[in-house]
């Protein structure tokens, strides 16, 4: 098969042809259809996940068909139609005994762990835990958002978040996941502040319902955006959620938030690039709540597939741009530098 691959940390990666996949005995081979270019990829590029070894396949959040399963697989078989979490739990730790998959003690992810859908095909384990059939009429792109971003996006905003209607919610960062959780709180009934330095991005989140959208970039001085966040919010979010993982989008969200508010942190924080200083007097004194938020459990996806059949949600709206194999090295390469908002898809044939 075709794929894309790097052979050290942060070297340009190259579309090489590399051997199919075989699926592991409680796994499945999946043809990919659509997968999706984030930003934990260009981590896992950098060499900020301690689980890569190149020479490494990236590539995480997918949709595509079941073309072989392993002998031990008893619900599925070739011609499903799937995704499935980044996070593929073993469905036998204490963790996943309890419901959460998300958080399995044993967990692989492709694109990490091992080899992932930067590729016409990859291989999964566990595929009786992890899989997710999808609905008839839900398209491939935006079954791909569904594998990471928008999922992840759900739980971090109904589920970790507890999102009420009327209540503000403080997105800061708008790509993938941030425009994701934008769409979801104004479909359960919030007030968004959007906060990013892009104005592509900002017009992405205000056409998706944001009542507010603000310009980190010309926001200045210490603590200039939480400031201008609780302003327009009269006091501080209930909610406010990092969705893009930097030291100063850590802070300004938690900053941002009005007494016994929730900040969930869900962009990534790598330890490679140090431990953010968090503003804990801030913290003790507000009595705030603070979460992370890691993916979704594949148990946990009728609900968001529901709203998605209905058209309540549309993850197929934030897809702005669609790219080849050939095209993915450049892309991932430019992935530390401010974007237009929005997903980037990959089709690989």
């Amino acid at each position: 098969m075709r794929a894309v691959i790097f052979d050290e940390f942060g070297a340009l990666p190259e579309v090489r042809d590399v051997p199919d996949p075989a699926p592991p005995p409680g796994g499945a081979v999946i043809r990919v259809e659509a997968t999706g270019l984030c930003r934990s990829d260009w981590h896992g590029w950098q060499g900020h996940d301690s689980d890569i070894r190149p020479p490494h396949v990236p590539g995480h959040e997918f949709a595509g068909v079941v073309t072989a399963v392993g002998a031990d697989v008893r619900g599925w078989r070739p011609g499903d139609r799937v995704t499935a979490p980044f996070v593929c739990a073993c469905g036998r730790c204490p963790a996943c005994l309890a419901g959460d998959q998300q958080v399995c003690e044993r967990q692989t992810q492709p694109g990490f762990t091992h080899w992932g859908s930067f590729a016409e095909y990859v291989a999964l384990h566990d595929a009786d835990v992890n899989l997710v059939r999808l609905p008839d009429d839900l398209g491939y792109p935006a079954a791909a958002a569904l594998g990471c971003r928008f999922a992840t996006a759900f739980r971090a905003v109904v589920q970790q978040g507890r999102v009420a209607a009327g209540e503000w919610v403080a997105v800061h960062g708008c790509g993938g996941v941030g425009l994701s959780a934008v769409m979801i709180a104004v479909a359960c009934g919030a007030r968004v502040v959007a906060v990013d330095i892009a104005s592509g991005a900002l017009d992405l989140a205000r056409s998706l319902g944001a009542t507010v959208c603000l310009d980190g970039g010309a926001l200045t001085g210490p603590g200039a955006v939480a400031a201008a966040v609780r302003d327009v919010t009269g006091g501080g979010a209930h909610l406010s959620l990092d969705a893009l993982g930097s030291h100063a989008t850590c802070a300004a969200s938690i900053e941002s938030l009005r007494r016994r508010g929730r900040h969930i942190q869900v962009g990534l924080l790598p330890a490679v690039q140090g431990r953010p200083a968090l503003p804990m007097d801030v913290v003790i004194a507000y009595e705030l709540e603070l979460r992370g938020s890691h993916g979704m459990a594949a148990h946990a996806y009728p609900e968001l597939l529901r709203l998605v059949t209905a058209g309540v949600l549309r993850p197929a709206d934030l897809v702005t741009r669609t790219i080849g194999l050939d095209d993915v090295p450049d892309a991932l390469a430019s992935m530390d530098r401010p974007t237009t908002g929005g997903m980037c898809l990959i089709r690989p044939r």
